[in-house]
């Protein structure tokens, strides 16, 4: 759940990010955060996962009060949160069953709860096969698979998606974005930031569209004629 409420953002520079942004996420919603470069998407993303703080305004995410949120909390939030990255992050030198457990011995999860979970969600993602491969043995799309394993292996309330398929052709982003939307009717809240409008447009899902650090259209089943991004 995501609760933003006349946020805005200026950075120390001086650079205005965000201005009065009001935002309503619900528990098991799929939403499209979508804008062009330097709209403003980054900088929600970074005030919902509390990497930066707003200005001004005010925020809550899963029952979090992020104008509260001490940094002795902000671990124990994050674990709210799977984070999946257009780069996907994985450890080279790791196999995919290790970059996923790896996830959850970070938390302190025991040994045979470690082995139970990684299985089931690789399996999930359609990687129960290649567990003892390395990343660099894996085509783009399976390394973001295991990267979307990894955000989800700790049960998350909520999976942010910062262009998943940025890195990815068209077939494979298809693929992974029907996979987030399996992920979702699991009943995790899924945001997707992305640019990709063909994408969007491919699902019907809710779309947020931010223009110059302000939301310009909230709107189900894709874009309409007239807007760019």
């Amino acid at each position: 759940m995501v609760r933003l409420l006349d946020v805005c953002k200026v950075y120390e520079n001086g650079t205005p990010a965000l201005s009065g942004i009001n935002l309503k996420i619900d528990d098991g919603e799929f939403v499209f955060l979508v804008g062009s470069s330097a709209s403003g998407k980054s900088t929600i993303v970074k005030i919902i996962t509390s990497e930066i703080a707003m200005t001004s305004g005010r925020g809550i995410v899963n029952g979090y009060n992020l104008n509260r949120l001490k940094s002795s909390k902000v671990p124990e939030f994050r674990r709210t949160l799977g984070v999946v990255f257009q780069d996907f992050r994985l450890i080279d030198k790791k196999t995919v069953y290790e970059n996923v457990a790896f996830a959850m011995r970070a938390v302190g999860a025991p040994p045979r709860v470690i082995k139970k979970r990684v299985m089931y969600v690789l399996e999930l993602v359609g990687l129960d096969h290649k567990l003892k491969c390395l990343p660099d043995e894996l085509s783009g799309g399976e390394r973001q698979r295991v990267a979307i394993a990894r955000a989800i292996v700790n049960n998350p309330s909520m999976i942010i998606a910062d262009e998943p398929t940025g890195n990815l052709d068209p077939r494979m982003s298809v693929e992974i974005m029907s996979l987030l939307e399996k992920i979702n009717e699991c009943g995790t809240t899924v945001l997707v930031v992305t640019h990709e409008k063909e994408l969007v447009n491919e699902f019907s899902k809710r779309v947020i569209t931010i223009d110059e650090g302000r939301i310009i259209s909230d709107r189900t089943g894709g874009y309409s004629q007239d807007e760019t991004i």
